[in-house]
């Protein structure tokens, strides 16, 4: 199983928005990122656009630890982002967990809680479909 060194870099876009996998397991994917100006909004605000690519990411890269036999990739196929506060400065922690783990789809939850308080800022619910090798 790939470690979360590994799997982060299977995703070029999260290096650029500033996103580490810091566990990665098929249980759980954490994830983390720094509040930083160039990832934000006017006022000062984490972008709601990085924090959901943040959470895209960690879901992806859990339904790719979770891989049914003969899948071979996934993708997203459907998010919703649900945002209950912003992010002014420190850094957020993504939590994302199995909700159902079929043949053709995983649902994935991922939470998103501020560093400092663990308060929570956005959750997304999202749908992975997996991608098997076409026959002949």
């Amino acid at each position: 199983m790939p470690g979360p060194e590994q799997l982060r870099d299977l995703m070029p876009f999260a290096a650029l928005i500033g996103a580490e996998l810091i566990e990665a397991t098929p249980e759980v994917v954490r994830g983390r990122m720094e509040w930083a100006p160039e990832r934000c909004t006017a006022g000062g605000l984490l972008h709601g656009g990085a924090l959901m690519a943040m959470a895209d990411g960690g879901g992806g890269a859990l339904a790719f630890l979770n891989l049914p036999d003969g899948a071979v990739g996934t993708a997203t196929i459907e998010s919703k982002t649900n945002f209950l506060r912003g992010v002014r400065d420190g850094a957020v922690t993504a939590t994302s967990r199995v909700l159902h783990n079929g043949r053709t789809t995983d649902v994935i939850e991922t939470e998103l809680a501020r560093e400092s308080d663990g308060a929570l800022v956005a959750k997304v619910t999202q749908t992975q479909a997996f991608h098997y090798p076409r026959a002949g």
